[in-house]
């Protein structure tokens, strides 16, 4: 999956808290979150100064997307999406989710659907023949 694609399918599935995400889905649009909120903190600054109006504008609208791709991306490890919640735990939340997140989802389908990377492999024949 490409940085656009990634994109384009956690927009698509914004409020979507089923299935699997992919590595590449999951850390393209972290990324992209990343570049978003960099872009409207310099606009911020430019146009109201101190006031991160812009900032918060893009935070709001990248939230949900942002939580449903996360737990999509714990369901490819075949874990719940309430681990999501070691978030709340300091540092070590984090770290936890961190790794969580880099492991290789689980390879053929698992409780929370069919694995995303065949899925994408199987495209990818289609598209070539």
């Amino acid at each position: 999956m490409d940085f656009s694609q990634a994109i384009k399918t956690c927009l698509n599935k914004y409020a979507t808290f089923s299935g699997r995400a992919q590595r590449s889905e999951y850390w393209y649009f972290f990324l992209f979150m990343v570049i978003a909120n960099i872009v409207a903190s310099v606009l911020d600054s430019v146009i109201f100064g101190d006031i991160p109006l812009l900032y918060l504008i893009a935070t709001l609208a990248l939230l949900v997307p942002s939580i449903a791709a996360g737990v999509r991306r714990l369901h490819d490890t075949d874990r719940s999406g309430w681990w999501l919640l070691l978030g709340l735990i300091p540092f070590v939340g984090a770290v936890v989710l961190i790794v969580f997140f880099c492991q290789r989802g689980t390879v053929g389908p698992n409780q929370f659907g069919p694995d995303p990377m065949q899925a994408s492999i199987s495209n990818a024949h289609m598209v070539r023949a």
